[in-house]
């Protein structure tokens, strides 16, 4: 669930608007009376809903297979899901906004998916990794979703539970989007 959702709300965006640029159709936009700022959200609301419906398959998926139904609140999870969702959009704008072409966006992308994902803590436990590397998760949005997945959906945690998590997403949301 959280690779999948990463990788169409971050990677994709950051592919998609890099196309523009490199098309040429950024520079029509400009001249239109349409603003930088819904433009961006015209581009990214489809992968939103993807990324949501992707989700949604998965929680599906994790019933039907293994017979996994979350234990926590459905509503925390999607509200949750959101606010990570707008985080890796803006890591994949800012990427895309330092990227000339869609090559090299693709490439940046794929070396921070593959940091993101492997210190997570979604394969090998944070707290078995070396204190080097569980200092620099600190850093990585991605734990902190991997974090609220786990304790929303195994262990039915509520907000309060949560407030280390909800605090470092919107810190990566305001970083990474103003």
């Amino acid at each position: 669930m959280v690779m999948l959702v990463t990788v169409i709300c971050g990677f994709l965006p950051a592919l998609n608007i890099v196309s523009e640029k490199e098309v040429g159709t950024i520079e029509q936009m400009n001249v239109t009376p349409v603003g930088k700022f819904k433009f961006i959200l015209a581009k990214l609301i489809p992968f939103w809903v993807v990324g949501f419906v992707v989700l949604t398959l998965s929680f599906g998926l994790a019933w039907l297979i293994y017979g996994i139904l979350p234990v926590g609140s459905l509503g925390i999870i999607y509200l949750l899901s959101a606010l990570f969702v707008l985080v890796m959009s803006g890591f994949g704008l800012v990427i895309s906004n330092h990227s000339a072409t869609m090559q090299q966006a693709m490439f940046v992308m794929f070396f921070f998916m593959i940091i993101l994902l492997l210190m997570s803590g979604l394969f090998t436990p944070v707290m078995s990794m070396p204190q080097w590397a569980q200092i620099i998760t600190i850093l990585n949005p991605l734990k902190y979703f991997v974090d609220i997945m786990r304790m929303v959906y195994l262990k039915g945690s509520g907000l309060t539970d949560l407030s280390l998590q909800i605090g470092a997403l919107l810190a990566f949301a305001t970083l990474f989007n103003f």
